[in-house]
């Protein structure tokens, strides 16, 4: 049985090392605890995705609901529900998940790889060498960089944590002429407020002053200053992280692969990073187990995941762009200027023509493996959709589009694989 071993214990590692072993898999996994105490905003579609990927525990005391205010373009308005995710008890959590699940968990840091065609060498801190046969990089932003691969515009994100007074759970956004900020309080008392500024064009102060610097913009904020009601500031931290967004130019080899922050970093205004991690670590463990056991397809395979985070990245893309552009009123400061047209001009959401329908073959998830299969190719998933409710797409567009009436191309599905078939047609612009 192949060494399998996954570098990070964040959602994404948690979920390939879970997802391995469903499959069958050993699986030991290195990490070493975050080294600041973080908040994340998340929606309920996230949580949903932490559920399926079997992180129950990292959840059950971890999430806190919260009505989020949004103050952008000038408007002000209650956005849906938010979630808190508390990091410190979401990573304990995650761990009570990998080890109840019997993966292998070794705390320690990790302080170089040495790679070669058959095996990995991972040197970790105080610890003898280990040994994998099969390297899963899951070390977000601190996996090394494999190249050049495609940069947004250079990001930074000042995190400022405090203790206030005890009070109601809540969190906001608001947009400033050189940046952005979110704010959350938690019913403890704990304070987060997170600016988001232009590495070019911020012109922030140097290590010692900024700390200073960050409470001086934030007091001038007035949506800063109601949100948090001008509360004495207890054990101030500033923790300074890059937030730009990054897509490695390689995310798969014969015995590696990229999950994570270590394949795709996106900026953290176009989707949650937890949400995006899970998107790109929920295939890993098909890919790897084509790889391991199904060697004949390799490149489908590499071909599956390469191409899975590349599109992934350039939606969260675009969707940031739209919420950039959705900013008037300092359209011609550089931070808003940078952001309002990367990464291209292409459109988020194309509009739905049944028309344009295509049918290829291409790669596919199939019990397990990378298997390839027909596939519909539409505007908003231009790698294909082979399925919905267990109904394979291909055969039933194919007859559409040569003229059969659709009661005679869905007659032998059940009632409620016809009603989701329908409503897949009717939205990708099917007329009957």
């Amino acid at each position: 049985m192949a060494m399998i071993v996954v570098l990070g214990a964040g959602p994404a590692g948690a979920a390939v090392a879970l997802g391995l072993r469903r499959l069958g898999h050993a699986v030991t996994l290195v990490s070493e605890w975050r080294r600041f105490a973080a908040l994340e905003g998340v929606s309920v579609r996230v949580l949903d995705a932490l559920r399926g990927a079997g992180l129950h525990q990292a959840l059950a005391n971890a999430a806190l609901p919260s009505q989020r205010q949004v103050n952008w373009n000038g408007r002000q308005h209650a956005q849906n529900i938010e979630f808190l995710l508390d990091r410190p008890s979401f990573d304990r959590g995650l761990r009570e998940d990998l080890r109840t699940a019997g993966v292998s968990l070794i705390e320690g840091r990790v302080m170089g790889v040495q790679t070669s065609p058959s095996r990995h060498c991972i040197q970790i801190e105080g610890q003898e060498a280990l040994s994998a046969d099969f390297l899963v990089d899951a070390r977000g932003r601190q996996a090394p960089a494999l190249g050049k691969g495609m940069r947004g515009p250079e990001t930074v994100s000042l995190l400022n944590r405090w203790q206030g007074s005890p009070g109601k759970t809540a969190s906001a956004v608001e947009s400033l002429a050189d940046g952005w900020a979110w704010m959350a309080r938690r019913a403890d008392g704990q304070c987060y407020w997170q600016w988001t500024v232009d590495v070019t064009s911020a012109e922030l102060p140097g290590k010692a002053m900024l700390l200073e610097y960050c409470r001086q913009r934030r007091r001038a904020s007035a949506v800063a200053r109601a949100f948090f009601a001008d509360q004495v500031e207890v054990d101030l931290q500033l923790h300074a992280r890059s937030s730009t967004a990054i897509l490695s130019p390689q995310v798969c080899g014969e015995n590696w692969i990229r999950v994570g922050d270590a394949a795709m970093a996106v900026d953290p205004l176009s989707g949650n990073g937890i949400f995006q991690s899970l998107s790109s670590a929920l295939q890993a463990p098909a890919v790897i187990n084509t790889l391991l056991h199904k060697p004949e397809r390799a490149a489908l395979a590499k071909r599956f995941h390469q191409q899975r985070v590349e599109q992934l990245f350039l939606r969260f893309a675009r969707i940031g762009r739209d919420f950039y552009a959705d900013e008037q009123r300092w359209s011609d400061q550089p931070f808003w200027q940078a952001r309002q047209q990367w990464p291209d001009a292409e459109v988020a959401h194309a509009e739905a023509d049944f028309a344009a329908l295509r049918i290829e073959r291409a790669p596919v998830l199939c019990d397990g493996f990378v298997d390839e299969a027909e596939v519909v190719i539409t505007a908003d998933q231009p790698l294909g959709i082979w399925h919905v409710q267990g109904v394979e797409l291909a055969p039933l567009v194919r007859r559409l589009k040569q003229g059969e009436p659709a009661e005679q191309v869905l007659a032998g599905l059940t009632v409620e694989q016809g009603r989701v078939v329908r409503g897949w047609l009717l939205t990708q612009g099917y007329k009957p």
